[in-house]
């Protein structure tokens, strides 16, 4: 299965005092490209919310490899990774467009919350299955 990407051109307010792209912003990129993968698959937030789940990200790592600056264009891509349990994984990867030098790697440890009861649901791929029009983006 070829990975979810997205094309994001870094902006100049986005860098730091050393002119790198900001720290957080690397989280904002990722969330973007979850986001856009959950759409491309048919998920879309009222959707969601509609059945009363949300997706929440439990742990993420962040692995820095090269700078980006202002004026960069990087591919963010998304790829789901499934286990046993309440928990998934997504893996990113965010590349320059222009050469492919990863910039950086991102991966997060996420589920789906039952808004009401406050808990995860018992298996996420049930949500996704549910409300998917295409579950191949999720690798399902």
């Amino acid at each position: 299965m070829e990975p979810i990407t997205v094309r994001i051109s870094v902006r100049g307010y986005e860098t730091d005092a050393q002119g790198h792209l900001n720290q957080s912003v690397y989280l904002q990129y990722a969330e973007h490209a979850r986001w856009s993968a959950l759409e491309h698959g048919g998920i879309r937030q009222s959707a969601l919310l509609d059945k009363g789940v949300g997706p929440v990200t439990m742990e993420t790592t962040i692995r820095y490899r090269r700078e980006l600056r202002a004026g960069d264009e990087v591919d963010v891509s998304c790829v789901f990774v499934w286990g046993e349990g309440k928990s998934f994984r997504i893996e990113q990867t965010i590349r320059r467009a222009d050469d492919g030098t990863v910039a950086a790697e991102i991966s997060a440890v996420c589920g789906i919350l039952d808004l009401t009861e406050r808990k995860l649901v018992a298996d996420p791929r049930d949500i996704f299955r549910a409300l998917a029009s295409d579950e191949t983006v999720f690798g399902l």
